[in-house]
């Protein structure tokens, strides 16, 4: 029989040879599991897939190991480890570590003061660096912190110290001699209570002089100036710098068309008058437009045929969109320097203003991407309108952020006239009564008629309760005027006496803050305005009730178009840079 190395005050009896640690008397789940030699014997053959977790001999094991439901540790402790000291935290709940303990975390005193004298022992430990110890214990310190500050203070609170005379008056600014009277100039010079304080001219330490640069005669520096003024005009102003990108495949089609005529193959119904047939409110979106890469600002639809879309937006870009055959944008207008603001057809579409914040006005050639002028006086354009008559098609009138409208002549480029009445920028511009007049609304909340040519308002409607209008559309009939109020709402007033329709007011939609575009539909029996939210509300023009709400984007929705010949299309524009075509 093979001897066990360990020892053991037990009786061999009691304990066999081969099961030392009883082992074999645990139950199947408590039991080691131990690397046995292979037999021969087929009844030993089927090994255990499970893996091994003792990773040493449970007879010569150095380790102590247990298992959480364990209650008999069959193993023999040596007497070093039983005799080691204690390792780990002290025990709080022992009966005593300090010789004056009366809690367990250690030795509190009871004490008792008013608020006043807390805060002012507090505040002296704080600022002046001690306290007066609360301790009732003989043996404590009586002060706690720096002894050195509470002697210099005569160990006093921070409630009683005051400073000394002597140290006030170093604190003190001192003024300078008031000077002799006999002396009028130089040292000594009289100057009465005018004299300066000393030391007030004294710099910093560490404060280092700026070094003087060399003087550069007054025509050189001026001449500098003016050639970085005239660098900035240029870089802001440039005419010639304008291009343009063309994006389909040839400009003309097999028969030399090119996109500017409309394309009667896919829809014949262009060539109709736009108020025959009766308008109904879209429902589902059928067209994404994409390609700018920021907020959209304005929409405009090619006059009478309406086939062609021109978008200018915050990108600084203006892109020709095909409304009806696939979507695409057929051409890139890049000419600005800043954000466009607001675009405008002629009659007949073959030209185009815009405007931008970079305080230009530029004519565009629809379909040869040309620039053809640019036209600028320094101030912010933020509307911009032809003349709507065939004979005065060379006229644009164009409201801008100085509180002038100015009226410009494409033919000489130079300004014809000047409308100067507004007290803010000025918003919109629309022309009423067979084009003899227009009508113009600004930030300063008001609305002025105008006489064409005639720089005298013949009609000023301004009401403590208005807002600002930021759009005005005129209603398809031309009798009446719809204008975008500020305080969520949509006026309705007349082309003729210009006077407010009190019985047509269409609200219950959000958008202060923003100059959302108003709308019509062709036939006139619906008008429409987006909001900050995105949607695009509809209203019954006849009762004024909110007949749908269409969710279009994830922004303001700021403009939008009916297409003319369509009974039921609508172009949105948002914020998102997306353009959408509904049906």
């Amino acid at each position: 029989m093979t001897s066990l190395d360990y020892d053991s005050d037990s009786s061999s009896g009691s304990i066999g040879g081969a099961d030392a640690f009883q082992i074999s008397q645990l139950s199947s789940a408590k039991r080691p599991r131990i690397d046995e030699p292979a037999s021969t014997s087929a009844s030993t053959a089927v090994r255990s897939a499970a893996p091994d977790v003792l990773s040493e001999d449970p007879l010569n094991q150095t380790s102590l190991i247990t298992r959480p439901t364990d209650t008999v540790m069959n193993v023999n402790i040596t007497y070093d480890d039983m005799m080691k000291p204690v390792l780990g935290p002290e025990n709080p709940f022992a009966e005593r570590r300090f010789q004056n303990q009366n809690t367990i975390s250690g030795h509190v005193e009871e004490q008792t003061m008013s608020e006043h004298a807390f805060r002012a022992q507090h505040l002296s430990y704080g600022i002046l660096g001690y306290s007066q110890n609360p301790s009732n214990d003989v043996s404590a310190p009586q002060f706690i912190g720096s002894l050195d500050a509470a002697r210099a203070n005569n160990f006093s609170t921070v409630d009683v110290v005051r400073p000394t005379n002597a140290s006030r008056r170093e604190l003190k600014r001192k003024r300078k001699a008031k000077g002799d009277l006999e002396v009028v100039d130089g040292e000594g010079a009289y100057q009465g209570p005018w004299a300066g304080w000393e030391g007030e001219n004294e710099k910093p330490e560490g404060l280092e002089e700026p070094v003087e640069e060399p003087e550069e005669d007054e025509d050189g520096d001026a001449a500098a100036q003016e050639a970085t003024r005239k660098a900035a005009f240029v870089k802001r102003s440039t005419f010639g710098q304008e291009k343009s990108i063309f994006h389909g495949k040839s400009l003309t089609d097999y028969q030399g068309r090119t996109y500017m005529h409309p394309p009667l193959a896919v829809a014949p119904h262009l060539v109709q008058e736009t108020a025959d047939q009766e308008c109904f409110i879209p429902k589902a979106c059928v067209h994404t437009f994409t390609g700018h890469t920021a907020g959209i600002s304005v929409l405009r639809l090619l006059p009478a045929t309406g086939h062609l879309m021109l978008s200018g937006s915050m990108d600084k870009k203006i892109k020709l969109w095909d409304v009806y055959n696939e979507g695409n944008c057929l051409r890139t207008f890049m000419g600005h320097n800043q954000a466009v603001k607001d675009l405008c057809f002629s009659n007949d579409g073959r030209k185009f203003l815009s405007c931008g914040y970079d305080r230009q006005m530029k004519l565009w050639d629809t379909e040869t991407g040309a620039c053809l002028k640019a036209f600028s006086n320094g101030k912010i354009p933020y509307c911009i309108r032809f003349h709507p008559d065939e004979d005065k098609q060379h006229i644009f009138l164009a409201g801008m952020s100085d509180k002038k409208i100015i009226q410009y002549d494409m033919n000489t480029s130079e300004i014809t006239q000047e409308y100067d009445q507004h007290l803010g920028p000025v918003n919109t511009i629309n022309f009423v009564d067979d084009n003899r007049r227009f009508v113009t609304t600004s930030d300063d909340k008001t609305i002025r008629v105008w006489d064409y040519d005639i720089p005298v308002v013949i009609k000023y409607i301004a009401e403590p309760f208005m807002h600002s209008m930021p759009s005005v559309t005129m209603h398809p009939t031309k009798k009446w005027m719809a204008a975008q109020s500020l305080d969520n709402q949509i006026l309705i007033y007349s082309a003729d006496n210009f006077r407010q329709n009190r019985k047509k007011r269409f609200a219950g939609h959000t958008i202060a803050g923003y100059a959302c575009q108003v709308g019509f539909s062709p036939d006139g029996k619906w008008i429409s305005s987006g909001d900050a939210e995105g949607n695009l509300i509809f209203w019954d023009w006849k009762n004024g009730r909110i007949k749908s709400r269409l969710r279009c984007h994830s922004k303001v929705l700021i403009c939008h178009e009916w297409l003319p010949h369509e009974t039921s299309k609508v172009v949105t524009g948002s914020w998102d840079g997306l353009i959408k075509l509904w049906d």
